[in-house]
Order: C-alpha cells, then sequence, then structure tokens
C-alpha cells in the first residue's frame, strides 16, 4: 500500500480561529472555514484530477444525488497524527467526504475519497468518518454507497491505518443483507483497500482511470518476473470479463454514476423494505408475439435469451448484471407490471446454456442478493446440462455448482420458473425446479423435461437392442422415437404435477404478471439457526 506526494497547503495556523468576537464574527469565520473544506487543497490539485479523466469527490456526489440533498458530516474533520510533516499538513475533511442525500426521493448515504488530499489515502480521522457514515447507513436502513478513489493506507500514520481498514470490513460484514451496499471504483484501489468492495453487493467501474490489485505491477514483476500494466492486472475490463470482480464497467463517471442511480432506483431501502413499485403504461396482459419467433422449436438452435426477456418485462427495461462474466448465464433487474423482479435465464446463445463453475457461482450471489432482499425470482430456463470436462471436475464443479443449488433451496422470496426448451438432468433440478422449492412452474409446449437428451438416453437404455440389430442405425433412430414419445414429450412433467401449467409462449408475460402478483404477500420461514454454511 502506498501514498501519494500529493501536498495541501492548508495548515495549522492558516485556519486559527479567534477566540472572542462577536456571534457575526463567528459567522463569518465559520463561513471562511467551511470555504476552504468546500474548495480543497490548492486549484492546481483539481487541474491534476481533471487532466487524469476524473471528477472530484464532490463533483461526483453532486451526480450520484439529487440536487441539493446532499448533508455533510464531518466536514471540518482533520487528522492528530504527528512527524513525517502530518502535524504542518492538516486539510479539511482530511480526504473523504462523507454524508447523506436522496436519488429519486429515498435516502443514500455516501462516502468519496477525494484524491486530491494526501492521494486519498486512508488514515485514523479518514477511516473514522466513514465509520461513523457506515454505522448511520445501517441505523437508518437506507443503502450505501461508496466512491473509491484511493492510494491505500497512509503510510505515515502505520498500523492505525490498517486498524481503520478493519472496521471498514467489518462494517460492511454487518451491512451484507442489511442494506444495499454498492461500491464504485472511479481510480486506484490496491492491497487490502480492495477487500472491502469484493464485500459489497455491486461493483462499478470506469475504463481507463479504475483499477483493483492485492499487489501491483511491480511486485508481481518482483516476485514472478511477469511484466503488466495496471490496467491489465486489475482494470474494469479484466475484473468484468475475467475475474468477475466488477458488476458493471462503463467508459466515463457519467455514464457509470446515472447508472448507480438507476440501480438504487430499482432496490429497497433495506431488507424489511419491499422494492418500489412504478405504474407501468405496459399492458400487464400484452401478448408476446414475438416470442414464437425469438426461440426456436429446435432444441439445437441458439438464439439470444436478452430478446425474451425483453418481450417478456416492462418497456422491455432490464438491468444486466455481470454481463462479460460467465455469459452462458443471464442475471438480470427488471419489472413485471411495475414490480421489480430479478431475472435469471440460460443463455443459449454462449456454451449453449450449459452452467458451468463461473456461472454457478454467478447465480447463486444473484439468487442471494434477490432473496436478501425480498426481489421476487423469475427463471427461464433452457439448459443442457452442466459443462462436461476435467478442468470442471478438477476444479470443483460438484461444489461449486452446488452453490446455485443452495442459492435456491434458500431462498424464500416468490420464485417462479417457466421452462422455454431443454431442462436436463441435475442442471434442470438446479434451475429451480418445482422439487427445489418453485412457487410456480410453467413450460412452454416446446419443453423437454428429461434426465437427459433423447438421443444421449436411447444409447444407453437401448443398447443391447441396437446392437443386436440387423440394422442397428435404423434401430437406434427408432428407439430415440420411442424414448422421446414416452418420457420427452411436453406433458410428462404436467401430467406428473411438477410443472404447473404448460403456457402459450404469447401468454408468458400476463401469467407472470399475475403469479407476481399473486405471491407478493407470500411468507415462507427457514429453521431456526445462527446461520446456514454453504458449499465453498
Amino acid at each position: 500500500m502506498t501514498t501519494t506526494s500529493t501536498t495541501s497547503t492548508t495548515s495549522t495556523t492558516s485556519t486559527a480561529f479567534t477566540a472572542g468576537g462577536a456571534l457575526a464574527d463567528r459567522l463569518t469565520e465559520l463561513g471562511r472555514l467551511k470555504e476552504l473544506a468546500q474548495e480543497g487543497p490548492d486549484p492546481k490539485a483539481t487541474e491534476r484530477q481533471h487532466a487524469k479523466g476524473k471528477l472530484t469527490a464532490r463533483e461526483r456526489i453532486e451526480l450520484l444525488l439529487d440536487k441539493g440533498s446532499f448533508t455533510e458530516v464531518e466536514q471540518l474533520r482533520r487528522h492528530r497524527a504527528q512527524g513525517f510533516g502530518l502535524e504542518a499538513r492538516k486539510p479539511y475533511t482530511d480526504g473523504v467526504i462523507t454524508g447523506w442525500g436522496t436519488v429519486e426521493g429515498r435516502t443514500v448515504f455516501v462516502y468519496a475519497h477525494d484524491f486530491r488530499i494526501f492521494g486519498g489515502a486512508l488514515g485514523e480521522a479518514h477511516a473514522t468518518k466513514i465509520h461513523k457514515i457506515m454505522d448511520m447507513a445501517i441505523a437508518a436502513g437506507a443503502p450505501l454507497v461508496s466512491l473509491n478513489d484511493g492510494a491505500g493506507a497512509r503510510i505515515q500514520e502505520g498500523v492505525s491505518a490498517l486498524a481503520g481498514y478493519g472496521g471498514i470490513f467489518q462494517r460492511n460484514t454487518k451491512a451484507s443483507g442489511v442494506i444495499p451496499q454498492i461500491s464504485v471504483m472511479l481510480g486506484p484501489c490496491a492491497g487490502g483497500a480492495a477487500y472491502s468492495p469484493a464485500l459489497t453487493d455491486f461493483v462499478f467501474m470506469v475504463r481507463e482511470t479504475s483499477q483493483m490489485f492485492i499487489t501491483g505491477p511491480d511486485v508481481v514483476k518482483a516476485v514472478t518476473g511477469e511484466e503488466i500494466t495496471q490496467n491489465g492486472l486489475g482494470g474494469a475490463d479484466v475484473h468484468a470479463e475475467t475475474s468477475g470482480v466488477a458488476h458493471f464497467a462503463y467508459d466515463d463517471e457519467e455514464t457509470c454514476l446515472a447508472e448507480v442511480r438507476y440501480l438504487l432506483s430499482l432496490l429497497p431501502q433495506n431488507n424489511r423494505d419491499l422494492p418500489p413499485v412504478v405504474p407501468s403504461s405496459d399492458p400487464a396482459d400484452r401478448l408476446g408475439e414475438r416470442l414464437l419467433d425469438l426461440v426456436p422449436a429446435d432444441g439445437n438452435r441458439s438464439y439470444d435469451v436478452r430478446g425474451v426477456i425483453e418481450e417478456l418485462v416492462d418497456d422491455g427495461e432490464h438491468m444486466e448484471v455481470h454481463a462479460a462474466w460467465a455469459p452462458n448465464l443471464v442475471c438480470a433487474f427488471a419489472r413485471l407490471d411495475g414490480h421489480v423482479v430479478g431475472i435469471v435465464a440460460n443463455q443459449p446463445a454462449a456454451l449453449a446454456g450449459v452452467l458451468d463453475i463461473k456461472a454457478s457461482e454467478k447465480g447463486a450471489r444473484f439468487v442471494q442478493f434477490c432473496d436478501a432482499f425480498n426481489i421476487p425470482l423469475v427463471t427461464l430456463v433452457d439448459v443442457p446440462g452442466f459443462l462436461p470436462g476435467v478442468d470442471q471436475e478438477h476444479e470443483g464443479i460438484i461444489r461449486r455448482g452446488a452453490k446455485l443449488l443452495y442459492a435456491y433451496c434458500n431462498a424464500t422470496v416468490p420464485r417462479i420458473s417457466v421452462v422455454l426448451r431443454k431442462a436436463y438432468g441435475g442442471a434442470y433440478i438446479v434451475m429451480d425446479s418445482r422439487s427445489i422449492g418453485a412457487d410456480i412452474s410453467l413450460a412452454w409446449p416446446t419443453n423437454e423435461i428429461a434426465v437427459m437428451g433423447a438421443e444421449g438416453a436411447a444409447n444407453v437404455v437401448f443398447r443391447r437392442e441396437i446392437a443386436a440389430a440387423d440394422d442397428p442405425e435404423a434401430m437406434r433412430r427408432r428407439k430415440i422415437e420411442e424414448y422421446r414419445e414416452e418420457l420427452v414429450h411436453p406433458y410428462y412433467a404436467a401430467e406428473r404435477g411438477l410443472v404447473d401449467d404448460v403456457v402459450d409462449p404469447r401468454e408468458t408475460r400476463r401469467v407472470l404478471c399475475r403469479s407476481v402478483a399473486m405471491l407478493a404477500a407470500k411468507h415462507a420461514e427457514l429453521p431456526r439457526r445462527k446461520h446456514g454454511n454453504p458449499p465453498q
């Protein structure tokens, strides 16, 4: 962890207050001190920030919150550290701006590192301000957004700075599942500091200007001999596509913060509230004629399931989470007749929609978040199974695939599943089947729910008959058709009560909207326990 050479010209003598004087003098003095805190260090520091393509902390807060709604906390806070020249450099705010405001009229707490002061590095006073605003957010039951742009721990303050991070991590964990926590990466985040964003619910990053890593390029080169840039090691696209650390990545801060606002508009204030409901001009009973063309009846043909989602949800609007990571599973927030839902869908356009290690972990995390914050789940199923392979097995597809199974089984929010086409084997069970607790299980007439595809099943079940036949290929085709007619037809599961209804694809939106409304008052309780022990 490093600090920066950025300095502040503000000193203890330049801000000394007068011991006496009339109230008018005191008010003048107060105004002068607050002006110093608002302006920050010398204008050159602001120019340097803008030259990097980055906004200042206060500019970011203005974009995030409703205009004029921000109330700052501990604006005049200064550090008390001594040595290494710190006693002569005691700027107000100590490099972090904390407070609360509103997003679309609802309270949101925020803290923003000010890179112009000590490079945004964390010291004791800096950390204490963050601890206070986190405690306030938890007590008030409102979301917390961190705008991260800091150079790590303040080396000059030693272990006091490290202890400050410990307090942040402890509060991140305490707030988990209680209030939504969003981390917005707008600059560097290195070393132990990177663990706070990892403990929050969503991580936003901006390309080129934000990076996250535990050990920087210099350390990597010294230890392994590998040469890599900061962006190549921990840039936005790396974490959005490869590591899965970032849920969203954008080209500029303005777009990024606008999307944070949009996400907040979809989320409840805390785990005791329901997501906000907004009136919808999109009729709940609208027929989805396009669905007949979007999804091919032939199970071997691919399609983009996002087209199906757009046809089903209000006005076609949805916010996809982890869009670039594990693309064979789509996770998204959307609305159905004004009600927020979380959508989990297999993506046939990527790896045929199979479940693998990354997709399972992605889905599990999303399902757990929705369950924690009372967001109903809609699962669109078109899955040929789990991805086979030595690497998958050796890297733990059993325990890591079980994460998604655990998340669904543990979820008490309304759960609705729709089998669009294929639903084979264990992957069918995992994708919120009736057997693991789905409240409503639907299927299209194109569904194939079975242990495996008819071709593979026939080769196993009828292998002796096929081998003994005069024309093995003709016998194989005949047995495939026989197996399909007996066990893989669209109504087999419905006849056994494993599917509540086989619906016309065009009426899916209407059925989903009615189902979400019916389940709005669902109440379910898990057995008493301190907490579960999910597979890791």
